[in-house]
């Protein structure tokens, strides 16, 4: 089972700048603050961590099942049993492996990778 891992989250790139701030509106008129959405950084972090630990366990399996399937391997015949419990742990653990990187994706694909930052933003005096 091949799986396509869905579109990761991507850092703040050097150099990149929030959106221009332009339209109709006269109050939109002044210049806007904005600083990179730190829920939006949450998912760049939490993919950065997960990805590469599924990736490990799934390289392990990987090795276990091709070890397994080797005629070395295993002298009972009930080293078959074997091998279909590692094929299924390796289906189940793609299954999981994509649950988790398309939730981490479509959340970041909903969550605005810039927002408006209150500093700087005028405010009564108390």
């Amino acid at each position: 089972m091949a799986l396509v891992d869905p579109p990761a989250p991507q850092p703040m790139r050097p150099g990149e700048t929030p959106p221009m701030t332009g339209g109709t509106n006269p109050l939109d008129s002044q210049p806007r603050a904005w600083e990179f959405n730190p829920e939006y950084q949450r998912l760049v972090t939490a993919w950065q961590t997960v990805q590469p630990l599924l990736e490990e366990l799934t390289k392990a399996l990987d090795k276990a099942y091709t070890l397994a399937r080797s005629p070395q391997t295993w002298d009972a015949p009930v080293g078959s049993r074997y091998v279909e419990d590692i094929a299924e742990w390796r289906s189940r653990l793609a299954l999981y492996r994509q649950a988790v990187l398309t939730s981490i994706s479509d959340e970041a694909a909903d969550t605005p990778r810039w927002i408006p930052s209150s500093a700087g933003a005028p405010h009564a005096f108390s």
